[in-house]
């Protein structure tokens, strides 16, 4: 069974550092300053023989306002409200503080089960802060340190026995288990059923684009915080989704600004998590606002997404404030062939978050470039398509002496690798490897999906001779 767990707290606790140190891996992203994390991330992970769903929240503000302190306590609330039992982690070095007082009161009034933990207790620095925590009225604390991970028996006892309890009311669902990796490529035997293993789709773009309010849109939830101000989210966060009997996965990621103005270190690390995002997702919906589309700092996102050969999908976001729609969609078609010709085939859709128009469009986009970036050929075809497009348009003769394919398989999947034998392969023009390319695209449906093309030549048995 699986335990849904909430890491709560006021800001600068601890709390992520936390949720790290329980999923066994660098999830959320840790720094000294208060308020980092904003929107509630999840994942797996373990302690001991507890099986555990994370969910690491934003530091809990006393405030009911529209400000973005009030829109990230909402969020801490939705995450004690899903969870089986909540960790309430204060800081022992500093004591107990009004906030986190008035914190346990409404932990309390929840009636879901608080496991206490008073964080940075390592070495006696957190003694004095140790014995303030009976003012909150949850029990006796466990201390811990989630940088060292110390006291973590401790934790796991108190978590042992909300199990246990829960066990008996059957008070939890257990999460599905992960779907296992694909079987082994060989194109020429039949394709296997539809694989289980979810759909991975990133949104990406500039900041203020518009992305979580797209995901929110979406989702039919506001599950991640929005507003006017440039720059909220910060970490990648998944959600875990069903779309049309398809499991999908939709990672919401912070907004990529030009690298000369990335200055800060907070920043420079939420980068760093939207590029790990987008070499570990399946397809990439790159978010644009019609005002501003094609930018340069858009168009290198996309090279960026093609160079690591992911599906790619634009979505043109804030499309209700369009005037003009049937001229804005001409231009967006215009500036997608003109800026990235390379790319020219990928799904272009104006879409709107706040009026959940053409979202099914773009969902159902997503899907047929997940189709075709996972598209297996036989060799038979390949090569019966070589031969066509060879003699339509013969390969170059350099300094006399033509170039000759011979033999074409395809290598992998995710994207479509293929590998082409020819003599003086390493002579191939690259105009005409794009003549391949455009022509095996249309051949075989595959439009505005990465493609590889590796050319290798056979040893030639007369080179020693000579």
């Amino acid at each position: 069974m699986t335990l849904t767990v909430a890491i709560v707290g006021r800001p600068n606790v601890g709390k992520s550092t936390l949720f790290n140190r329980l999923a066994g891996r660098k999830i959320a992203i840790v720094d000294d300053r208060p308020g980092v994390t904003r929107d509630r991330k999840e994942t797996t992970g373990r302690l001991g023989d507890l099986d555990l769903k994370l969910i690491d929240t934003a530091g809990f503000e006393d405030v009911t306002d529209a400000s973005l302190e009030a829109r990230m306590r909402r969020q801490t609330e939705v995450a004690i409200n899903e969870a089986d039992v909540t960790i309430f982690l204060y800081d022992a070095r500093v004591g107990v503080t009004t906030i986190d007082e008035r914190f346990a009161q409404l932990l309390r009034k929840s009636g879901k089960p608080v496991v206490l933990a008073a964080n940075k207790c390592e070495g006696k620095q957190g003694d004095e802060g140790l014995m303030e925590a009976w003012r909150l009225g949850l029990g006796d604390p466990a201390p811990i340190s989630a940088e060292h991970g110390e006291g973590m028996s401790d934790l796991y006892e108190g978590l042992a026995a909300v199990q246990a309890k829960l066990e008996l009311s059957g008070g939890f669902v257990a999460l599905d288990p992960e779907a296992g990796d694909d079987e082994p490529f060989d194109p020429d035997v039949e394709a296997p059923p539809e694989p289980d293993k979810p759909i991975r789709i990133a949104f990406v773009g500039r900041p203020n684009a518009g992305k979580s309010t797209l995901i929110n849109g979406i989702l039919e939830d506001e599950r991640f915080i929005t507003g006017p101000e440039a720059g909220i989210t910060r970490d990648s966060v998944t959600v875990a989704w069903r779309w049309k009997d398809k499991e999908i996965r939709l990672v919401d990621t912070a907004g990529l600004r030009k690298r000369a103005k990335v200055q800060d270190k907070l920043e420079r690390m939420s980068t760093m998590e939207t590029t790990h995002s987008i070499r570990f997702a399946d397809i990439v919906v790159l978010v644009m606002d019609p005002k501003d589309a094609f930018e340069k700092q858009d168009v290198q996102i996309a090279n960026l997404v093609i160079r690591e050969g992911r599906g790619l999908v634009f979505a043109i976001t804030k499309w209700d404030t369009v005037d003009s729609p049937s001229e804005a969609r001409k231009e967006m078609d215009h500036q997608a062939v003109a800026h990235l010709p390379h790319a020219q085939g990928a799904p272009l859709v104006p879409v709107s978050g706040i009026t959940r128009k053409n979202l099914d469009k773009l969902m159902d986009a997503c899907v047929k470039v997940h189709k075709d970036w996972s598209a297996r050929i036989k060799t038979r075809d390949l090569n019966d398509w070589l031969l066509y497009v060879t003699q339509k348009h013969p390969p170059p003769a350099p300094n006399g002496k033509r170039i000759k394919p011979r033999y074409m398989a395809q290598m992998k999947t995710r994207p479509p690798t293929f590998v082409l034998m020819a003599s003086r392969a390493n002579e191939m023009p690259e105009t005409y490897k794009r003549y391949l390319l455009n022509e095996l695209r249309e051949a075989f449906d595959l439009p505005g999906v990465p493609i590889r093309l590796v050319l290798r030549q056979g040893k030639n048995p007369f080179a020693d001779k000579e």
